[in-house]
């Protein structure tokens, strides 16, 4: 008999996400409380930004 403690095995690896590109925000009504301006999703990132669909 072997008293030998069996070899752990290796966790596994974690898994990566698929990035995705959000699509640029269009819509018919245009941007509230925003001066008239257009917003990009790069004027909005690192933002909390609240979408009322």
């Amino acid at each position: 008999m072997n008293d030998a403690a069996p070899a752990p095995t290796p966790a596994p690896a974690p898994r990566r996400r698929a990035r995705v590109r959000a699509p640029e925000l269009i819509g018919k009504g245009g941007w509230l409380n925003t001066g008239g301006k257009d917003l990009t999703l790069a004027d909005l990132r690192g933002r909390i930004t609240i979408l009322d669909f």
